[in-house]
């Protein structure tokens, strides 16, 4: 093979490589918590998803677990809020009680419209008095 059609044909065999490595990108999950004494918030961001996807959001702390309704995601990016507080409950925050936190940690999953889960993580909460 002359070195002219090897280059062309590593340009090509690269390129191929960096479409496929972008297809299979991974979503990214970031989880915010904070528990005060009488209130309990989660919040998680997901991004890197496909626009107009369809999601929703498992969190769980202790035996607790709350699931958010669906959402669409908007450029790349969704975001669930599960609060105590009625009027972040109002405001869209799936309900959860105030002592939902359990010694300060808290898993979530992200899962498409069919139950799959695209993406998962933890985090350990703020907790303030």
């Amino acid at each position: 093979m002359n070195a002219r059609l090897h280059r062309i044909t590593l340009v090509a065999v690269l390129a191929a490589f960096a479409t496929l490595a972008g297809a299979a990108q991974a979503a990214d999950l970031k989880i915010s918590c904070e528990k005060r004494g009488t209130r309990s918030k989660v919040s998680v961001d997901g991004n890197n998803l496909r626009p107009g996807a369809v999601h929703f959001a498992i969190v769980s702390s202790g035996g607790n677990q709350a699931q958010s309704g669906v959402a669409a995601v908007v450029g790349d990016e969704i975001e669930f809020d599960f609060d105590s507080n009625p009027a972040d409950i109002a405001q869209g925050a799936t309900p959860i009680a105030a002592n939902f936190i359990v010694d300060g940690r808290v898993s979530a999953q992200l899962r498409d419209a069919g139950g799959n889960v695209v993406a998962t993580g933890s985090a350990i909460c703020r907790v303030r008095r």
